[in-house]
């Protein structure tokens, strides 16, 4: 990410802010200034060698050496952010911290010892902060946004595979694939050592095979690469870009380099390339995942990115400041949404209908309900989604919809968010919530509140588009102390939408204190 030097001449409207990424083999830290337009420029970046994936993913639990080396290293950090009088801090744990039996007990550590709330994120968050960073990186590149393009982020635990069409996310997979994660599997002997291209090869392609059931590689026109070892590489047989943040590396120039580290050592690959023995456990391993993912798309050259998830995560805190939101990543989650819809065989004109209205009512009652552009994106999934359970049964279906949009993922959703959408779906027909619904009464207080806004939203919206009511910027909206009337143009006969609004529109009377009546124009 471009550093902007010009920010300090207007200190007066800098925010401070610092995004942490707690990995599987590294704590890493950027801290940053951004001004009121959103420019970033970068002041630090932080990286301290912690292999909380070797105990992870080789015994399913955090060791309390390594939880203890973690913990220090981020007492140093917040040391560095109170010199810095940093305002807003986003930290996050990934894939190592995730699969651990233990990740909550570490996490009350964590903040018991820095005061740091750590989120542990989903594959489809870590995806869209990559597909953030990166977007920014490649704006200027035309190539980019309109081809057939991959994204691979190969880290310690995982790889990120993310499928752009036309500058659209098309879907996103994450392989249980990593540099870590590789060595605990295969490389726990010291006579493996030098024989890994051996040994880790074949199982990459295996997994890799497997996983174009789910993101298709072939006619892939871009390939673009993101990890600190694919940086290495670029650098030392990579050509600079037009873009001071991409590298141009070609497929046969990184196949020779690959084979040239295959099979060396830890110590012989750490020697020929000054590298620190802690990154040289991990080049080997990552490079030789992508490389079988280069060869699956036949792709000539590959495009590195300077940029990382915790780019994604600056850029979010950006968006904190000045109030705007990334317009790319919520067609992303839109797309994922109607995706996943169509996976469950909804009626997707109803949906739209339905998203258009509830969105409709959410800007009437911006004022009463003083929710922001993140609630009216759930709500308008929520609305996409809602009928999702008559998959599995009509009778009943509000309580399907409930469990299948819980258990599943939605691009630039976070889990939570994904909790709040199933919510939101569950209550757009039938009972309100209760306090004798556990799921609903377990959710924090705020995070009720919220769910019983949009739910109120929700079920009115879809007890009027019952079939006649197709175009809601066409209705008129008019309040009368405490009714509000919705005029219907070109309707003669609103029987069944008044009777739906009169069985569904209780939790809106309560929530809003106002009841619906339907109007023919």
């Amino acid at each position: 990410m471009e550093r902007d030097n010009s920010l300090g001449e207007e200190s007066g409207n800098v925010k401070t802010v610092a995004a942490i990424d707690i990995g599987s083999n590294a704590v890493r830290m950027v801290v940053a200034e951004v001004l009121s337009d959103g420019r970033i420029s970068t002041l630090e970046r932080l990286h301290r060698a912690v292999r909380l994936g070797q105990d992870s993913f080789r015994r399913g639990r955090l060791g309390n050496r390594s939880m203890r080396a973690a913990i220090a290293v981020l007492r140093d950090y917040r040391q560095v952010l109170e010199l810095y009088k940093v305002e807003q801090i986003r930290a996050v744990a990934t894939s190592a911290v995730r699969e651990a039996v233990n990740c909550d007990t570490f996490l009350d550590r964590i903040f018991m010892a820095t005061g740091f709330n750590v989120d542990v994120i989903g594959t489809s968050e870590e995806s869209r902060l990559t597909v953030s960073a990166v977007r920014q990186a490649v704006a200027g590149a035309a190539d980019l946004n309109r081809n057939r393009t991959l994204i691979a982020d190969v880290g310690g635990g995982s790889t990120l595979l993310i499928l752009l069409e036309e500058g659209e996310i098309a879907s996103s997979y994450s392989l249980r694939l990593g540099s870590i994660r590789l060595q605990e599997m295969f490389l726990t002997g010291e006579e493996l050592s030098d024989q890994s291209g051996d040994f880790l090869s074949p199982h990459i392609a295996k997994v890799v095979t497997a996983a174009e059931g789910s993101v298709s590689l072939k006619n892939i026109q871009s390939f673009v690469a993101v990890g600190g070892d694919v940086r290495f590489a670029a650098q030392k047989i990579g050509v600079t870009t037009e873009s001071s943040d991409l590298y141009s590396v070609a497929a046969k120039d990184f196949d020779r380099l690959v084979a040239e580290c295959e099979y060396l050592s830890v110590e012989q690959t750490a020697r020929k390339h000054g590298l620190p023995i802690a990154d040289a456990e991990t080049l080997t391993p990552a490079l030789l995942i992508y490389r079988a993912l280069l060869r699956r798309t036949k792709v000539g050259e590959m495009i590195v990115s300077r940029v990382s998830m915790r780019d994604g995560l600056l850029l979010d805190l950006a968006r904190k400041v000045t109030g705007e939101e990334d317009k790319e990543i919520v067609e992303g989650v839109l797309h994922s949404a109607k995706t996943l819809a169509g996976k469950y065989h909804v009626d997707l004109e109803h949906a739209r209908d339905v998203a258009g209205l509830s969105l409709r009512l959410f800007d009437e009652f911006l004022p009463d309900h003083r929710l922001g552009p993140r609630e009216r994106l759930l709500l308008q999934v929520a609305a996409i989604l809602h009928e999702a359970g008559g998959y599995v049964a009509m009778p009943a279906h509000h309580k399907h919809s409930y469990y299948l949009i819980r258990y599943s993922e939605v691009f630039g959703l976070t889990p939570r968010e994904m909790n709040l959408v199933a919510h939101i779906a569950r209550y757009h027909r039938r009972s309100v919530p209760k306090p004798s619904h556990m799921e609903y009464m377990s959710l924090p207080r705020e995070q009720r509140v919220v769910v019983s806004k949009l739910a109120a939203i929700l079920r009115a919206a879809d007890a009027v588009s019952r079939g006649q009511v197709r175009n809601a910027q066409l209705l008129r909206f008019d309040r009368q102390e405490d009714e509000l009337i919705i005029v219907v143009p070109g309707v003669k006969n609103l029987i069944l939408e008044r009777k739906a609004i009169a069985g569904k529109g209780d939790l809106f009377e309560d929530i809003y204190g106002m009841r619906i009546r339907l109007e023919e124009a």
